[in-house]
């Protein structure tokens, strides 16, 4: 039931970003790729309610489960941030990124077909662990429309104004305001992570996801401040946004 749940939300994301491509009109909404996104969510709720019920905690015990709860996560903001600064497009570079990581969540072996229920649950390590992930819903949504701005930025520099795709493109202060937001939901969601890994029952080390954590919410503070304080150009911003974000991937890929 939870793969064929995951599977029906990557067809739906897919059809959503495919439909962006050929329905978009430019300053508008895209109602077929809102509504497609709006159905895979649900089946995502599907799938994170099940495994919930299977673990009898949150659905954060292998990585099958991470990369679920990611992608959900990932169309939670989209849904949030999207349609409020009219980002449509925002819709067609999202759809690849949650269908990798669904694809990549039902192969065999990824996720336990079979968990073992918690008895005993440590409400702070749930929340450590929820809020963690669910910042990186952000902070990964913060990264595509990074993306979309340096491609909008590459297309002002070369002149390409009669393209269609950057007709298509959001306008760059629309790009600007959600990468800024999103990147501050995520540092604040991330803080509440961080806080609740110091209330949980654990030993007096730090551990190596806490410390990751630690060095990802710095470095994102990092990039906020210079943003705000020191002035940054856009570019810059948008390229460090990337460059953390992957960093911190990469990162939690070895600890």
């Amino acid at each position: 039931m939870v793969q064929w749940l995951l599977v029906v939300a990557t067809l739906l994301v897919v059809i959503g970003g495919v439909w962006g491509t050929t329905a978009f009109r430019p300053g508008g909404r895209n109602i077929g790729t809102l509504s497609c996104m709006v159905l895979a969510f649900m089946c995502q709720m599907g799938v994170l309610g099940i495994r919930g019920e299977l673990r009898g905690k949150c659905p954060l015990g292998d990585y099958g489960e991470i990369l679920a709860f990611l992608a959900w996560a990932l169309v939670l903001f989209y849904l949030v941030v999207g349609p409020a600064y009219r980002l449509s497009l925002l819709g067609l570079f999202t759809a690849p990124v949650v269908a990798i990581f669904q694809v990549v969540a039902v192969l065999p072996g990824v996720m336990d077909p079979d968990p073992v229920a918690v008895v005993e649950v440590d409400p702070w390590g749930e929340a450590h662990a929820a809020f963690s992930v669910l910042s990186y819903g952000a902070f990964a949504l913060a990264a595509i429309a990074a993306l979309m701005f340096l491609v909008l930025n590459k297309k002002l520099k070369d002149q390409q104004l009669g393209s269609s795709l950057f007709r298509k493109l959001p306008p760059a202060r629309s790009l600007l305001d959600s990468i800024v937001r999103l990147t501050s939901i995520g540092a604040g969601i991330l803080t509440i992570g961080i806080v609740s890994a110091f209330l949980m029952e654990r030993d007096n080390a730090l551990g190596s996801h806490l410390i990751a954590a630690i060095a990802t919410w710095l470095a994102y503070l990092g990039v906020v401040f210079m943003y705000f304080w020191r002035g940054i150009t856009p570019r810059r911003l948008s390229s460090s946004v990337i460059v953390v974000f992957i960093l911190s991937l990469l990162v939690f890929a070895f600890v």
